[in-house]
This record gives structure tokens, sequence and C-alpha cells, in this order.
């Protein structure tokens, strides 16, 4: 059951949106536009629907920040349901590619976002566990991640008087892909200390302690692994919950649980029965493709197929996985050549047949995403392929070809402030007719309309869309100043979008050299830390953010009462009439918000934006005139981080790479725990090592000036 947690009704648009959109799913339409401007309310409205409907869902946004943003929003709103987030979890990735011209081979290449891989964990086995599920995803929800039918057929289930038999749980959770470690008990890991063994769950933030007396366990235990403090909180703990619910207090000590179901560390693996009948189903196929390169003269071709593919068997069968394994998934999936790869979509179908609701967040940008994904990846695989490095099967390891993608979902919404034509096409009435379940009632919501549209054109909070001006592109950096420091006096935000990346980078520079605080804000910055600047933003660490196409749709930042747009007669995708409309929109959420557009000519995109904003202010003042409404601005909290900042220290290894000193130096002994010391020490030595084989001297005598500094030595 869904229950919707917040300290204000539907208001303006929002109920007959709700009301709308809502009629429209019971009565069986697959695809409804959420028409809603900036302000409106969109994501209230999606959370309204959930829970009148009472069905999980999977709500897709086109880019990490705005799905970070959502995944925030909806934890407020449903903070005792199973809110997920699922987005790609690289921090690098560089795809493994074949350059003919050059005879470049790039080997695949990626770093792993460990916080990311469990909140993915987390989202597909909440997916399996619970009906009160809400997935945020970015478009990586269309890339193959293995069956969920074989996931859920990898389970341990562990229960109290069971044979407390280490050595055999043990080889389960490794068929599960944990791995055993002593000494660093971290997730997807376990490890055994006589009489009992503990598991930390690869999509959890807490583990469990299996307890054994007389050969049989005889109690199991939820505890938090940096403390060892017991979790549960009552006899009548349901074991698993994986969600992000907030952490349990004052927990009764002498609590337990009857059964624990553990899941995979790893969204690919491989049951060795299946493993058995694909190998020669492999060696086939090698067979064949190698003999097809000989005869086509390509001898160094066949025999690096031969010898990679042979390689790859060896290690699948000794430890069930090898790096790639992925490019094999069609055989451990059971599927036949040129059938779509299981993914995201195919949980929740698993689980809940047709009962669940897929939204489509910013609907102009995410589906041309989706629609584009599938060609880039298959040019790619098919140099790989002709030229020896993968067999034919790798073209299999696929995103979904967006007609794929379209027959999963039972029922779409798009939600959008500016929908494109496809959205509107696709949701006309008459084409949709034949699924409708009640044509009276039908006609009674949707009247005189040709479109299953729902328009949100009223904000809640009275807020007109910003005035705007138009000024010469020549001076726009001097006439920025002036505007910024008026604004920063009172405590406001100011956006500002260019063309580029280093752009934004120099007018950044250039800003603090004026003695303006700013920072940017673009593609090149990691998934988690973008988040964070949205928010010091906020937090009023500095005054100015400067982006390329990430301040666009969605942003929530009611601080923000100024949008600049640079160069915006530059004619193309980013600033296009959409774009302008959008990232005008950024100065929507403030009583005083404002947009400059510097431009040396108006453009055909500057009209109809300009004019599309005007239609928007004059129906807004109408409508508080009419209701008496005084616009009033909202200043939300800034929000709890998508993961524990302590949790990230941790993973210090990681992070020295990207920081260098400036990690080091926030690294205080005296702030640290006994054990958060000994961890860090850990991570601080095997970093060290690193640096030194990498021949980063300088940084590796740096790292153990800190190791001795927290050891109490001296340098």
């Amino acid at each position: 059951m869904f229950k919707l947690t917040s300290t204000f009704k539907p208001t303006g648009d929002q109920p007959q949106a709700i009301e709308k959109l809502s009629q429209g799913i019971k009565l069986g339409l697959k695809n409804q536009v959420l028409l809603g401007v900036t302000g409106s309310g969109k994501t209230f409205t999606m959370a309204n629907i959930i829970e009148k409907l009472n069905r999980p869902a999977l709500v897709i946004s086109h880019n990490k920040t705005l799905a970070g943003q959502l995944y925030q929003e909806m934890r407020d709103f449903f903070p005792q349901n199973a809110v997920s987030y699922f987005v790609s979890y690289y921090d690098f990735y560089q795809p493994e590619a074949y350059i003919p011209q050059t005879d470049t081979y790039i080997e695949k290449e990626a770093e792993i976002n460990e916080l990311i891989d469990k909140l993915r964990l987390q989202a597909t086995t909440n997916i399996l566990t619970r009906n009160d599920v809400i997935v945020i995803a970015s478009v990586s929800c269309i890339y193959n991640i293995g069956s969920s039918v074989e996931y859920s057929k990898f389970t341990a289930e562990i229960k109290i008087s069971d044979q407390a038999d280490w050595y055999k749980i043990s080889k389960r959770l490794v068929e599960l892909l944990y791995d055993r470690s002593e000494f660093e008990f971290k997730r997807g890991t376990f490890r055994i200390r006589g009489d009992y063994l503990d598991i930390y769950p690869a999509y959890e933030d807490y583990g469990y302690r299996l307890h054994s007396k007389d050969n049989l366990i005889s109690k199991i235990t939820k505890f938090e692994p940096l403390t060892g403090k017991n979790l549960l909180k009552n006899k009548n703990d349901t074991v698993p919950r994986p969600s992000l619910t907030p952490e349990v207090k004052d927990a009764d000590k002498t609590a337990q649980i009857d059964k624990i179901i553990i899941y995979p560390a790893k969204h690919y693996l491989t049951d060795p029965l299946i493993f058995k009948d694909s190998e020669q189903e492999i060696r086939n196929d090698l067979k064949q493709e190698a003999n097809l390169l000989k005869s086509q003269a390509k001898i160094a071709e066949a025999e690096r197929l031969i010898r990679r593919v042979n390689y790859d068997l060896e290690m699948i069968k000794e430890v069930g996985y090898v790096n790639g394994i992925e490019n094999y998934s069609r055989y451990f999936d059971d599927r036949q050549p040129g059938e779509p790869p299981y993914t995201l979509l195919d949980y929740f179908k698993k689980a809940y047949a047709d009962k669940f609701l897929v939204f489509i967040d910013e609907s102009h940008m995410t589906v041309p995403q989706l629609h584009g994904m599938y060609n880039g990846d298959h040019s790619r695989k098919k140099t790989l392929i002709d030229f020896g490095f993968r067999l034919k099967a790798a073209f299999d390891n696929r995103p979904l070809k967006f007609d794929e993608f379209y027959r999963i979902p039972p029922q779409i919404i798009y939600v959008s402030a500016t929908p494109n034509q496809w959205e509107q096409k696709i949701s006309n009435i008459k084409n949709q007719l034949a699924n409708v379940k009640n044509i009276n009632k039908f006609k009674k919501i949707f009247v005189n309309q040709e479109n299953a549209i729902a328009e949100q054109l009223v904000r809640p909070t009275g807020i007109i869309d910003p005035k705007v001006f138009i000024r010469p592109a020549k001076r726009e950096v001097t006439d920025l100043l002036a505007e910024a420091a008026k604004r920063i006096k009172t405590g406001q935000k100011i956006l500002v979008t260019t063309l580029t990346k280093k752009i934004a980078e120099d007018l950044s520079e250039y800003l603090k050299e004026k003695k303006i605080r700013a920072s940017y804000l673009h593609s090149d910055i990691q998934t988690l830390e973008r988040s964070d600047i949205l928010d010091n933003l906020r937090k009023n660490a500095f005054d100015v953010l400067i982006g390329v196409n990430l301040l666009r749709e969605g942003l929530d930042l009611p601080e923000v009462s100024l949008v600049a747009i640079f160069d915006a007669d530059k004619e193309g995708f980013l600033r296009s009439k959409t774009a302008l409309i959008q990232t005008m929109g950024r100065a929507a959420r403030n009583k005083t918000g404002e947009v400059i557009i510097y431009a040396d000519q108006i453009t055909r995109s500057i009209k109809e934006a300009v004019r599309e904003i005007q239609r928007r202010r004059k129906y807004q003042i109408e409508y508080n005139l009419l209701h008496k409404i005084i616009p009033y601005s909202v200043y939300k909290p800034v929000r709890e981080k998508i993961i524990n900042p302590k949790e990230t220290f941790l993973f210090l290894d990681k992070s020295i790479k990207q920081y260098g000193e400036k990690l080091l130096q926030e690294i205080k002994p005296e702030s640290l725990t006994p054990y958060d010391k000994k961890r860090v020490i850990k991570n601080l030595e095997k970093e060290m090592k690193k640096q030194a084989d990498d021949l980063n001297f300088e940084l590796a005598i740096k790292i153990r000036n800190k190791v001795n500094d927290l050891k109490g030595l001296t340098s």
C-alpha cells in the first residue's frame, strides 16, 4: 500500500490532472501526456497518481542529475515505501572498441561506483520482494542486466534451526558471487568467526549475523557493519525488506528474525547447469565464426577470436564470472539471436505482470534518447565482431530498440512542459479507443479532446513565468557582472547557460577573479557530485552556477531569481525553442524571477519561446486575479543526500584518485573512531602501493605521511 506523506494537498490544475490521468489508466489508455509548466508540481501529481492507483511505478529520466532529484523528492513523499534509484554505475566508462584505420584495440575500461551498484541491486531486489516499489531510473534501464528469472532463482534461504553448516552456506554464497573476506567486511562479502557467520548483502546498509548452537542456527540478527550494533526493533521484524528506510533507533538487542533470503551480489551470473548446456553452443558458434573469418582470409582475426573465447570459457568454468560475461548473456538467458535482452522492465513485468505504471519524465528529451541508444551500440559491436574480438552473440548484449521498449510497459504517462509532436501523436484518443473499457465514462472525462493530454498550466504558488529581456551578446559578461551583483546583495542565486564546457569553466574562473562566488556543472562531473553542487548552491556555498545542458529540465532551485542565456542566437540543439523554454523555466520558481537572453539577432526559436512564455504569463495572471492569489516563493529544505557522505568517505581508494591532496588534508585523525581509523589506514596503504606502482611517487609519499600521522608516528 502506497502512503503519500505531504504537508500540502493538490491545488490549482493538479486535482483535475490527477483525476483525468488516473481515470485514463483505469479505463485502459496506453498513452497519456501530462503537460505541466515549470513549478506546477508535476512530480507531486505523479506521486498522487501512484497513491491513487496503488501501483508500482518506474519513472524514467533522461539524465542522472534529474533522476537524483526525482529520487530525493519521491523518497520524501513515500518514506514508508521502497523508493529506489537505478542509474548507470560507472564513474568512468570506456567501452570496448576497435579502430581499423590505426589497428588500435581499446579494451573495456570501467570504474564502478560501488554505492550506486548497491542502489541498483537494491532496486531489483525490492521489485522481487515487495509490491510498494517506485524506481527512479535513467535510460540505463533499457540495457541488459541479465534474466530476472535466473536472478530470482539464485537465492540463499536461511532459517532458524537449519544446520549450521558454514561450509555449505559459504559454498552457496560463493555461487551468489559473494566473496569471503576476514579482513575487509564490505558489501558483497561474508566472514566466519567461530560460532557465527556474518553476511553483508550487496544491496543493503546492514549485515546479518547467523549464530550457531549445537550445530544448528540458533539466532539471526541484523547489525550495523561499522559498529556491530544490533538493528532489530522487535521480534516481528520482517526480512528481506531492502529499501532506503530511516535508521532503526533504540533497537531491542534481544530481538531476532526467523528467516532471511540473500539475493546475488551481481546481476550477471550463470547457473553451472545452464553453463554446461551453453558451453557447447558457444564452442559450436566459435568454430563456425572462426571458419567464416578464415574463409575471408582473416587468419589473425580467427586466431584472436579462438584465444579470446577459450579464455573466457575457462574463467567462467572456474570462477563463474569473467569481465565481459555480458557478451555471452544470450546463451545463458536461453535467447535466440536477435531476441531482446532482459532489462529492468522485465523485472517489473515478472513481478507485477501488467499492473505497473511507467512515467517518462521530461519526455521531449527522454524519448529521443530511448530511440537512439540501439544504433550507436550496434555500430561499435559490428567492428569488434568483424575483426575477431567478439562472437556475433555480442550483438545481443545491447539496449532495447525503441519498439521493444514500447511493447513492455502496460501504460505510459509522458511528462513534460514542452511535449514533442511524437508524444502528442501517440496519445491520440481515436487510436486508443480499442483498448478503452467503458466508452461512455471515457467520453465524459475526455470531453472534446483529440489527445489524452492533461494540462497543468497553473502554479499553486501563483508564481508567474519570468519576465524576459533580450540584450546584445557582445557585452554579455559585463552585463552579467552587474546583474549578479544586484541579486547577490539580497541572497538570490543566478544560473548561467553557455554553449560549451570550456566556456562554462572559464567563465566560472573569471567570476571568481571578480570576487563573485561561482561554480560550474557539466557532464564531466561525477554523478553523485552533481547533486552535491546543486545542494551547495542552495546552501549558499556560492552564488552563480554555470552550466551547458544540465541546467534545463526539472531542476528545483527556488533561490534562483535570474537565468542568463549566453549566445542565444546560435541556432541548434542547445538553443532551440524547447531548450530555451526549459532553460527559462529555471527562473519560474521564484516570484521575482527574470530571464536575460543575450543575442545579437532574434532567431525564430527565440521569438517562439518568448511568445510561449508570454502566453503562460497571461494565463497565470488571469488565474491569480480570478482566485485572488498573491504569488509567493516556496523555499524547500535541502534534501538528504542520495548516499551518506560518511559512507563515501570510507571508499577512500576511489576518491583519492579524483581529489588527491585535498582529500588527504580533510582526513583528521582526531575525528575518527578507532574502527574508522583502521579502515582508513588500510584503504590509504592500498592506495599508496597503487600510486607507487603507477609511478606517482609524490602522491604516494604524501599518502604514506598521512598513514604515519593516523598511526601516531612521525613522518
